[in-house]
């Protein structure tokens, strides 16, 4: 173990050890070169005389150096010293997805789609760079305190090509797809299969295959279907679970082909939460689950033995009820329905025992028997007393939801529209939704259930209103929505006392960052600095100078506070502007501190790596004033799109297809109706007083339609929403951004009812 203040390569200064994994130990450290502070991967002791891992941890930087993508964690060096074999990366301050989801226990929908995507566009990167990262989970994904989410630990990707072959599975057994833990072949696909397990796990806070030992949880990727997570999160949107089970097939030609689809029905899941548009193939009842074979066993004992934990399976080990399970082969079917009106969940477990095989003629040692013998009969009798047990459980469980009348009639829904199957009258099936804001869950609970509306809680935040009351809800009071609709909510964290932390020596983007991480509303101001005996600036531009109110003062959660940052010297009214092309975003903004005015630009480039300043404007060592002069740096996306342009929303569209949706809308149109939205927007988490830009996003029958509403305005919060939409569209999703820096940042998605006026 490395000690505080030890220099590697005389370059960099150990700091604090951040984190172990199987290989390598991961320490803060400081680039004197750079004057910044990074992540040193170093190699462990016990490995460092290893041929073979001192090889696999070179190959982890050779796989990853040549990526660059805001959702990628940065490769910046990579050398050996005396010995110690490092790999210096972009230092994340954050944490895990695993740790936040141990901390959440699950996430909401909304915060795990938008992790997902960020994940796949970071995967999609690699890919195309022609890199697998075989070991994609969420110990290996990183979420800063900003929110950025980047992929990192490519320990075992390396180039993908037609004849890669994995020999052994280095990956955690939990999200390994199963020709992985099978030893064969893997591919992209291998990635979309771990990543489905990752969401999985997201919104469940559960992987979907556990055991006691890694050898019974392989089985179990190659054997068993997953408990639907719908089972766990009754209201998980319908999109979204199919999405999981497209990236979780068994088989690789049935999940997603790329993660470019991927994404493409993640952000479509966001506007189109209950839609039927991911396309799964149908599979072959009777050769869904394939009882694999003894060799087959003793490749995957032989795969886990070899597995990157360095720890050997002994024969000990092998579970007698692993081997149970795999021998009666279970498997898991569900099937759901989602509509208007309300959705009814139906999961149950299908258990093929093996005698049941073997009657069938397709047990070991057993001769096929004759469609007339009692061999063939016995499954009959036993699948038709199973249906009728699963049309009274249907009955059951329509009538408990409310689906259902005591005479087993009543109103079905499903993804077009809702069809009365007890009786002609038609009902206004939609309510008003109550003012929960400033009320206790259990009362929000209380005053919904009377009317058929769910309520969901997705987040908390500070508020005037008292710790633990409801502070917003995402569907405005007043507003009527279909019956069984959920309501959104946030839960205060009231007003939290806390001490004003020392800003001293920061940067002016570090301590802003810090204090709105203590739940404070920042204010900025830049000033001239106070000169040392020697005509030297106390702090250098750029960098924090004071605090007001002072540090150490006390102050408490949603509080506005004012970070004064230093301009440096006063040399008058001509000021040298620094070369910043070349350096990462935030270096160069807090080089320009001198100067009021940073406008930062993002523009997509092939040749500069993301982050990284491509121009600016005007030229190095210009002279110009500093109070008038605007300085415009333009800062690369790498190969993806801006996020202004590419504002989360969908890049591809499918057209529509013809049927009632799109006929009800044309319909609307030619009638001249007008569809209006009048919700309210409360003061969105994070704002900062800036400029605001709204976008619109409406489904109009299978094709995503957008529009700016509001575009560089100052909007007073609350504030209410006038939209017209769509005709004949009841519902919408719309994006909130605030310009930082140059820049529009999403701040919020909130989800809008329309009705005709």
């Amino acid at each position: 173990m490395l000690k505080a203040g030890m220099i590697i390569a005389e370059r960099y200064e150990i700091l604090e050890k951040i984190g172990t994994g199987g290989m390598a130990d991961v320490y803060k450290a400081m680039d004197h070169k750079l004057n910044r502070k990074v992540a040193v991967k170093i190699l462990k002791p016990e490995f460092r005389k290893d041929a073979t891992f001192v090889k696999k941890f070179r190959s982890e930087a050779q796989a990853a150096a040549g990526l660059t993508h805001i959702n990628i964690v940065s490769i910046f060096d990579v050398g050996d010293d005396e010995g110690i074999y490092y790999i210096v990366m972009e230092l994340i301050e954050g944490i895990t997805l695993k740790e936040y989801i141990s901390k959440k226990g699950r996430l909401s929908v909304k915060e795990a789609t938008s992790i997902a995507i960020q994940v796949c566009m970071g995967l999609e990167a690699a890919h195309n760079h022609g890199i697998v990262h075989r070991d994609v989970k969420p110990q290996n994904i990183m979420i800063s305190h900003d929110g950025k989410v980047k992929v990192t630990d490519f320990g075992i990707a390396r180039a993908a090509s037609s004849d890669t072959f994995s020999s052994n599975v280095m990956g955690s057994v939990h999200y390994s797809s199963p020709e992985q833990v099978r030893g064969g072949y893997s591919d992209t696909k291998s990635d979309i299969y771990s990543l489905g397990v990752t969401l999985y796990e997201m919104v469940t806070g559960r992987v979907p295959f556990d055991g006691e030992n890694t050898v019974a949880i392989a089985i179990k990727h190659l054997q068993e279907e997953m408990v639907p997570p719908s089972v766990y999160e009754p209201d998980l949107p319908y999109s979204l679970e199919q999405i999981i089970f497209k990236c979780t097939q068994k088989s690789v030609n049935r999940r997603y082909s790329k993660m470019g689809e991927v994404i493409r029905d993640l952000k479509r899941s966001l506007i189109d939460p209950s839609g039927d548009f991911v396309q799964l193939t149908q599979v072959n009842v009777a050769s869904k689950t394939k009882i694999i074979s003894d060799k087959e066993i003793g490749e995957i004992k032989n795969t886990v033995k070899s597995s990157g934990s360095g720890k050997k399976l002994k024969d000990n080990d092998w579970d007698p009820e692993a081997q149970k399970e795999l021998e009666e082969g279970r498997g898991l079917r569900t099937k759901r329905s989602q509509g208007a009106g309300g959705r009814a969940d139906q999961s149950r477990k299908l258990v093929r025992r093996q005698d049941d095989l073997k009657l069938l003629g397709k047990g070991k040692g057993k001769k096929n028997q004759h469609p007339g013998g009692s061999g063939f009969i016995l499954p009959i009798l036993a699948l038709l007393a199973g249906a009728a047990l699963l049309v009274w459980v249907i009955i059951i469980v329509g009538r408990s939801a409310g689906l259902l009348g005591q005479n087993g009639t009543g109103r079905i829904s499903n993804n077009i529209g809702s069809v009365n199957t007890g009786t002609d009258q038609e009902d206004d099936n939609t309510v008003e939704v109550p003012d929960l804001i400033g009320k206790t869950e259990a009362e929000a609970r209380e005053m919904t259930s009377a009317i058929h509306i769910g309520i969901q809680n997705v987040g908390e935040e500070p508020s005037n209103y008292t710790k633990g009351l409801i502070s917003r809800q995402e569907i405005a009071p007043g507003s009527r929505v279909e019956a069984y609709t959920t309501i959104k909510y946030y839960i205060s964290l009231g007003t939290a006392d806390l001490t004003l932390p020392s800003v001293e020596a920061m940067t002016a983007i570090e301590a802003q960052q810090m204090l709105e991480n203590m739940g404070l509303v920042v204010e900025t101001r830049k000033v001239y600095s106070e000169l040392d005996d020697d005509g030297y600036p106390l702090v250098d531009p750029g960098y924090a100078y004071s605090l007001e109110p002072a540090s150490g003062t006390s102050s408490h959660v949603g509080e506005t506070v004012t970070l004064v940052i230093s301009r440096g010297a006063n040399y008058g009214s001509q000021a040298e502007v620094p070369d910043v092309v070349g350096m990462q975003r935030n270096e160069a903004v807090t080089s320009l501190g001198k100067f009021l005015t940073i406008n930062v630009e993002e523009k997509m480039s092939a040749d500069v790596a993301a982050g990284e300043v491509i121009s600016q404007y005007p030229e190095a060592y210009t002279l110009a004033d500093p109070d008038t002069m605007a300085v415009t740096i333009t800062v690369s996306t790498g190969d993806q799109a801006p996020a202004a342009s590419q504002a989360a929303l969908p890049q591809e569209s499918a057209e529509p297809e013809a049927g009632e949706e799109s006929d009800v809308i044309a319909a609307a149109a030619a009638a001249g109706e007008v569809w209006k939205c009048t919700q309210r927007l409360n003061t969105p988490t994070g704002y900062n007083g800036g400029r605001i830009r709204l976008q619109l996003v409406q489904d109009t029958g299978g094709q995503a339609s957008s529009v700016t509403v509001v575009d560089g305005e100052i909007l007073e919060f609350p504030y209410q929403l006038n939209l017209e939409g769509v005709p004949g569209v009841d519902e919408g999703v719309l994006y909130l951004y605030e310009q930082i820096n140059g820049t529009y940042e999403e701040l919020g998605i909130y989800t809008l009812s329309f009705k005709k006026v």
